[in-house]
């Protein structure tokens, strides 16, 4: 498939969006210079084609409705490669922004419905080498950017818990799956908080790892410094089976460091975490749309760490309240520039790109961009808007501020262990109806974010666990910790875990109701 060369008028419409101010006489010798430019993208194809992966044959299906009645799933499959590993037989759902190979992935929207990848993503590959059985491909909210579960096509994903609510996202598909006995683990997606927020609401526990602990190889990328993939699973335990098999250096990821050191999490949990320090962020509860019952169901909870023999004590960290704001812009100018602009990847960084992916969402985006949901039209629409008249400047000033939000978190983790607060600010909410007026649905997609986005920005890792009930809803604790320090986050998770006896499961709620 050759490039297709550039005409005069072609050129000259160019010219007039950038301003070149180019005289018409010399328009037909800029047209022969780029057209031999342009030979360069022909050789390179060529030799491409030679090097690009086959997409494989694999067997999947579209569930009926009656078989998935939380609209969970996007397509189903029963994918396994290896009888052997840690993970052997266990069923493990993907979020729909995360590639596997013969499977179509439609990352909830309109704008990639249809494609279908050639090369599994650096973490599926390695779930299916631990001998894994790839359940399906999980519902995501459109193009992930959404902390509601109304946004994801063709359907809204329903809280298990009450189907008229929310399930949180974006990897809102993932937490249902898993919080229904569906699968037993799921991978998730976190930008804003996508893997602890929809845990959280579902009942289960969200683990967003350290930046570039685990490779972001082969998922669909929003903004690639904040782009994390992480496990959500039943049980702590299950939870560091998978992040064990999901961490590690590949290679093909410049969010990665160039080595990091292989740790066994599920080891890691046997070591006591009696004595760890917990700070409590003040600042994390008693927001302005904070639910005073949420609050006091996580207050409840860190009294469980107490008795448990961990040590605790409020701590304020008034940066995090700034924290928001940092992510606003940061996410907004980065996802247009990379995810809008940019068809998904970007460019300007080394690692491995979906060319096909690519050009698929560029050509489909482009040829009807009505379909992006209203909180990407709204990414798009102030996104655009700021670098087109403050030229980017604010994105830079955040990028420079991020390191001072970075350092308030890090101070106090100087003096404690881990910190703690709620995941959530509110219950589930209810889902919007069809119809829904734009404002109400931009406010139940990103009105939940203000805990869990902000280490999205500075990287820790942050883990929720289920903390207890409120008006018959889940409600979240979450536990972050020291960057790359991902095992202590867990050892407290587990601490708590035992503490109260496991955590309640839908099963079980329901049969004691």
């Amino acid at each position: 498939m050759s490039v297709e060369l550039p005409d005069v008028a072609s050129l000259t419409r160019i010219s007039d969006g950038y301003g070149l101010q180019i005289d018409s006489s010399d328009m037909q010798i800029y047209e022969a210079a780029a057209g031999g430019l342009l030979q360069s993208w022909n050789r390179v194809e060529e030799l491409y084609t030679e090097i690009a992966p086959v997409q494989p044959v694999r067997q999947w299906e579209t569930p009926a409705a009656a078989a998935n009645a939380n609209n969970a799933w996007y397509v189903t499959s029963e994918i396994r490669e290896s009888m052997q590993g840690s993970l052997a037989g266990r069923r493990i759902a993907v979020k729909d922004n995360t590639a596997v190979a013969g499977i179509p992935m439609m990352n909830g929207s309109r704008t990639l419905e249809g494609f279908v990848p050639a090369e599994d993503a650096t973490v599926v590959r390695r779930l299916l080498d631990a001998g894994a059985v790839i359940a399906g491909k999980a519902t995501c909210e459109d193009l992930c950017f959404s902390g509601g579960s109304h946004t994801s096509k063709p359907h809204a994903v329903r809280n298990p818990w009450d189907h008229n609510r929310s399930a949180a996202g974006s990897s809102s598909g993932s937490a249902v799956l898993v919080a229904t006995g569906e699968v037993d683990m799921a991978v998730g997606g976190d930008q804003g908080g996508s893997v602890r927020m929809p845990a959280a609401w579902c009942g289960v526990v969200g683990h967003k790892p350290t930046f570039g602990l685990v490779p972001y190889t082969g998922a669909f990328p929003i903004e690639q410094s904040i782009d994390h993939l992480g496990p959500i699973a039943r049980t702590v335990t299950d939870t560091a089976l998978m992040l064990s098999v999901m961490a590690g250096v590949d290679g093909k990821d410049p969010r990665q460091p160039t080595s990091i050191e292989a740790v066994d999490y599920v080891a890691a949990l046997q070591e006591s975490a009696d004595g760890l320090s917990v700070g409590v962020v003040v600042e994390g509860f008693g927001r302005g749309n904070s639910d005073s019952g949420s609050d006091e169901v996580v207050r409840r909870a860190i009294e469980e760490l107490r008795t448990a023999g961990l040590q605790t004590e409020d701590v304020s960290i008034p940066w995090h309240l700034d924290g928001t704001a940092v992510w606003d812009v940061i996410a907004t100018e980065g996802a247009t520039w990379q995810m809008v602009d940019g068809n998904g990847y970007g460019m300007n960084w080394k690692g491995r790109y979906d060319p096909e992916l690519i050009a698929y969402y560029g050509a489909q985006s482009r040829r009807d961009a009505s379909q992006f949901s209203e909180t990407v039209k709204l990414v798009t629409l102030a996104g655009r808007h700021a670098i087109d008249t403050e030229y980017g400047r604010h994105y830079a000033m955040a990028r420079n501020l991020e390191a001072h939000l970075a350092a308030a978190y890090d101070e106090a983790l100087q003096r404690y262990d881990v910190l703690v607060m709620p995941t959530m600010p509110l219950l589930p909410t209810l889902l919007p109806a069809d119809g829904a007026p734009i404002d109400e649905v931009l406010g139940r997609g990103l009105e939940m974010i203000g805990n869990t986005c902000p280490f999205d920005v500075t990287g820790h890792p942050a883990c929720t666990v289920p903390a207890g009930m409120s008006e018959g809803l889940p409600v979240g604790l979450m536990i972050i910790g020291r960057r790359f320090d991902d095992a202590t986050v867990l050892r407290v998770a587990k601490a708590f875990e035992t503490a109260v006896g496991g955590f309640p499961t839908l099963e079980m709620t329901r049969s004691i109701a």
